[in-house]
């Protein structure tokens, strides 16, 4: 088994002065960490995986392809490999659990 706790993760990625901490990578997926600030620019651009968001905290409006939805904690969003995605109007400090299929290279 492997666990993890947030709080620790959250610190990880905030010493190592990165947006995206990767903590798991299996055969079949990869899970991270992705942090944006309120007011700041998501710089992404589209994977190559399939991709699930799970927002832990913040708010925000997300656009996959031509849809624009709101989210906020609790909102999963299902963004298909090679689909441009990005984050916008962060009203709140954002964090996202990010997993990946297959592995994000």
């Amino acid at each position: 088994m492997k666990a993890f706790r947030l709080d620790e993760l959250e610190a990880e990625r905030a010493a190592n002065e990165g947006a995206y901490l990767q903590f798991l990578r299996e055969r079949n997926m990869s899970v991270g960490l992705y942090a944006l600030n309120a007011g700041e620019h998501d710089p992404q651009r589209p994977h190559n995986q399939d991709e699930v968001y799970f927002v832990v905290s913040g708010r925000a409006s997300i656009t996959v392809g031509l849809e624009t939805t709101e989210v906020a904690r609790g909102s999963i969003v299902y963004v298909p490999a090679g689909v441009a995605h990005k984050f916008h109007h962060i009203s709140e400090d954002l964090r996202v659990l990010v997993v990946f299929s297959p592995p994000e290279a």
